[in-house]
């Protein structure tokens, strides 16, 4: 019978590559999630019954037991950037993550594999950056022999980070943005997904890696190479950090006072001071290069799921060339 891996949150934007990647393998694959009647789109991923979507709450024990039993591997994709409600920091990126190692350890799984980020660090400034270095403690206090990952920036077609740059630059002359000189690493995550693979297939020697693309770049020029792909001229404004400060203040209020009604989902400040730093592969951690796995560039990808933010979208070209003819 072939193996079976419960991946939590596997419906997401990294969780589905990993799921694809393992069916195609001949895993049996359960997708635990919150709402698995809107992850219906994994069970294509497989035959019919190879790939399940179930429900799981990671803040729960029994609900968290009962889809890790039976698993001969488990993959934790599950983060958030909401600071408040019950679904925070804490009670996901640390407490969630090590609720499923220890329940792991005691249905005798056994290999895990985590998903961190970059800036873990249980002396960060942000509380997202200390909650991940803490979801990584509780991890290995249970299973030493997890694989933790720690991406940079995820970029590929349903990502959060160009797409919403991009969507914003139909709004006006400028794009405001917040730490133009910090530098990023952008990874593409169908790489990150094969790092995965290669981790629950027990290819990859227990550890933690960090994982970033082949360019280092500043916010600014990413948002230029971006603006290149759309074909859009915009003029990029550094905010500086005191004014992001005042502003995602009080967009933090703003929820706070409507209990939640309104979501910041614009600026947080604990996204403000996470962009104070770099998100860069430290110097001397394991990688790719220790996985044989060469990360794709940016921007051989960008052009393949940007082209909607175009002027002329799907027309750019043809518009292009007809300036060209000649009567």
């Amino acid at each position: 019978m072939s193996k079976l891996v419960t991946i939590f949150g596997g419906s997401g934007f990294l969780g589905r590559y990993i799921a694809g990647r393992l069916a195609k393998d001949g895993w049996r694959v359960r997708v635990a999630v919150r709402r698995p009647n809107e992850a219906g789109f994994v069970r294509t991923y497989g035959v019919v019954g190879q790939v399940e979507p179930v429900f799981c709450n990671i803040r729960d024990d029994a609900s968290v037991r009962a889809v890790t039993t039976g698993a001969d591997a488990v993959v934790n994709c599950v983060g958030t950037f909401d600071a408040k409600g019950r679904n925070n920091f804490d009670a996901v990126q640390h407490l969630g993550a090590e609720r499923i190692a220890r329940i792991a350890a005691e249905q005798g799984v056994g290999t895990m594999v985590h998903i961190s980020a970059i800036g873990a660090d249980a002396e960060g400034a942000s509380a997202y950056a200390r909650t991940k270095a803490a979801g990584e403690a509780g991890v290995l206090a249970h299973m030493p022999g997890a694989v933790i990952l720690r991406p940079s920036v995820l970029f590929g077609a349903e990502d959060d980070f160009f797409n919403r740059f991009a969507g914003m630059s139909r709004m006006g002359p400028i794009l405001p943005l917040v730490g133009a000189d910090t530098k990023f690493q952008p990874v593409y995550v169908d790489d990150v997904a094969a790092a995965a693979q290669m981790a629950v297939e027990g290819k990859a020697p227990a550890g933690v890696y960090e994982l970033g693309g082949p360019d280092v770049n500043s916010f600014r020029e990413l948002m230029q190479q971006m603006l290149g792909v759309i074909q859009r001229r915009k003029a990029l404004v550094n905010m500086p950090f005191f004014v992001a400060r005042l502003m995602a203040f009080g967009l933090d209020m703003v929820q706070a006072a409507t209990f939640g009604l309104v979501h910041n989902s614009i600026l947080t400040r604990d996204q403000v001071k996470q962009l104070a730093s770099d998100n860069v592969v430290s110097g001397g951690a394991k990688g790719f290069a220790d996985l044989g796995i060469d990360p794709v560039a940016l921007e051989s990808v960008l052009p393949d799921y940007l082209w909607p933010y175009r002027p002329s979208g799907q027309y750019a070209a043809i518009k292009d060339s007809a300036k060209n003819l000649r009567v």
